[in-house]
């Protein structure tokens, strides 16, 4: 009887402290409101299964307790329980996955007017790559990387020479235009994550991920590396800031392109061998 009555007072305990729980999601910064509605339609469901399995678990200790002269049945199979059990299992797995492939599907399916902004990761520390005048990004590859060229940028590649390299700084979006983040790591797995924007993408070494989203609000929100990446992990952190399209240009037009840095970094490299 004190089983039973534990295992009730756990589903009870666990419905009032989500009801009750001080720990809610941050306010949401894109257009990724799909996130929250799949992270509660998979809660219900699975807070529903918890809760009729454990008050099962507690029916069955009382029902079926301890009683002077009863003897337990043997019974190893029962082929309409486990039908239906096999039913109503595929059926909570459908309504899980179902929600979850639609928002994937339109994670992937970047918007024809998306600006490519590339994110690049490096033990501790984030860096991106905007598209220059002509609205393109260069070639990259990790081959190139180099302390003249911290990113990789191809130099062989014209449409690289105009990118906007913003190096262990700030990254600037301008509010409600879509942005495509390409994500490339140079060292080990990382993650981008902004908790406010709902999204969020592994960086794996040797490849380019990437997701959208459009920014919904101007403010300043933190950069989070969601992959355990080495010592340094919990202080990888940057700050990405969504403007208004005078703040955002007038940002930009304070940024150097990669052509800008190769000729300072050649001056600089001629005075220091001079006599």
């Amino acid at each position: 009887m004190a089983i039973a009555v534990v295992l009730v007072l756990v589903v009870v305990g666990s419905v009032v402290f989500h009801l009750l729980s001080p720990w809610w999601w941050t306010p949401i910064a894109s257009n990724w409101g799909y996130i929250d509605n799949t992270l509660v339609i998979t809660f219900w469901i699975t807070g529903i299964v918890f809760a009729a399995v454990v008050l099962f678990m507690a029916y069955c200790v009382f029902r079926f307790r301890h009683k002077e002269g009863s003897k337990a049945a043997y019974e190893p199979e029962n082929r309409k329980l486990e039908s239906w059990l096999t039913v109503i299992t595929a059926i909570g797995v459908a309504a899980m996955l179902a929600p979850g492939l639609y928002v994937w599907s339109q994670f992937i399916s970047v918007p024809d007017d998306a600006t490519e902004v590339e994110v690049i990761a490096q033990q501790w520390q984030w860096s991106y790559r905007l598209p220059g005048e002509d609205g393109r990004l260069g070639k990259s590859d990790n081959r190139l990387v180099s302390l003249e060229n911290p990113l990789g940028i191809d130099p062989e590649d014209p449409n690289g020479q105009d990118d906007v390299v913003v190096e262990a700084a700030d990254l600037h979006l301008p509010i409600d235009k879509p942005v495509k983040m390409l994500l490339r790591s140079i060292d080990v797995l990382h993650d981008f994550y902004v908790p406010e924007f709902r999204a969020k993408m592994d960086m794996v070494p040797g490849s380019v991920t990437y997701f959208w989203f459009t920014p919904t609000r101007t403010g300043t929100f933190e950069v989070l590396c969601a992959e355990l990446c080495g010592v340094g992990h919990a202080f990888m952190r940057g700050i990405v800031m969504v403007d208004n399209e005078e703040d955002y240009l007038a940002w930009l037009a304070e940024q150097s392109t990669f052509a800008q840095l190769s000729e300072a970094q050649q001056v600089g490299t001629l005075e220091e061998e001079r006599p």
